[in-house]
């Protein structure tokens, strides 16, 4: 074995083994209150041994969390989807008797989580956004820009990305759910998220780059994110990743969202040496070895919304 495959076992290893003991110590991860994972755009629960999000609602029932992941739209508006997580999130409620939940959502999962606790801050204890779609992304702006409203274009476009999403949702066991990959992207754009912040501005920050309030009627908001687009050799999307962070002009983000776009409420880090699929620990655990794990990141949330309560 030559030194450069040694150093990059060794990395790996100091990765792997050396976290804080405490992080997985009995009941690191149990919250009041249930775990509810939102996926974003494309996104399902689960397709066959492939979790969105990989190996994290394990890991944090490892530690005592009672953690369950929602099965929206992979494609459609963020009031579409949000109305769809209502739903479940009412059915949670329902089978386990708590009265709220603690929603995680990545990317449009972060918008999506948002809408529910706007309209119904009774029901959730606090929103945490992975790599959220806060304020809007170029990539959409993009692709709407590409193809826009009447061409034939956007015709084209819009079937091609639905049928996907249409794909994705009949492998993963939820092939009525309605998809519509033109009203995600519009939700997705810098016009469209600013319309949905006029209606639900709540951790949102009112400044280009700052913090939002951290609890509004009485839901706790926090936010973090990755700068980087390319973090492991062997993930075959990264070179996509890197392609897409072109739109930004040079601003920090993670492939798909701006580092300030990300902002809301309590931001934790805007910063992780992740993309936009490491956030998630995708793709199937290829994450950047010299970063602390997204699972890792996870169970450090958990642990956070334990310490105040919820």
């Amino acid at each position: 074995m030559n030194a450069s495959r040694w150093k990059f076992l060794l990395a790996f290893l100091l990765a792997t083994l050396v976290l804080p003991a405490q992080s997985w110590a009995t009941g690191y991860t149990q919250t009041k209150y249930p775990i509810v994972l939102v996926h974003g755009l494309f996104g399902f629960d689960n397709i066959g041994p492939v979790e969105y999000f990989y190996n994290i609602p394990a890991a944090l029932r490892s530690g005592g969390a009672q953690v369950y992941v929602s099965q929206v739209s992979a494609a459609n508006s963020t009031e579409v989807r949000g109305e769809q997580l209502l739903v479940e999130i009412q059915q949670i409620l329902a089978a386990t008797g708590a009265t709220k939940v603690n929603l995680i959502g990545h990317s449009h999962g972060g918008p999506t989580a948002r809408y529910v606790a706007s309209i119904r801050p009774d029901l959730v204890a606090s929103v945490s956004t992975v790599g959220g779609v806060n304020k809007g992304s170029p990539v959409a702006d993009m692709l709407l820009g590409i193809a826009p409203a009447g061409s034939l274009s956007r015709t084209v476009l819009g079937s091609i990305t639905t049928g996907l999403a249409e794909l994705i949702s009949f492998l993963s066991g939820a092939p009525t759910l309605p998809q519509n990959a033109i009203a995600a992207a519009t939700s997705l754009s810098t016009a469209g998220t600013l319309k949905f912040n006029a209606a639900h501005p709540q951790g949102v920050p009112t400044t280009a780059c700052g913090q939002g309030a951290s609890q509004v009627s009485g839901v706790y908001y926090f936010s973090w994110s990755g700068t980087q687009p390319a973090t492991n050799i062997f993930d075959i999307t990264d070179p996509f990743l890197v392609l897409t962070s072109l739109a930004f002009a040079g601003a920090s983000n993670d492939g798909l969202v701006g580092s300030c776009s990300s902002h809301l409420g309590t931001v934790i880090r805007d910063n992780y040496g992740m993309n936009h699929l490491d956030e998630v620990n995708q793709t199937i655990g290829l994450v950047n070895i010299f970063e602390t794990s997204p699972v890792t990141v996870f169970r450090q949330q958990a642990n956070r919304l334990q310490g105040l309560g919820l």
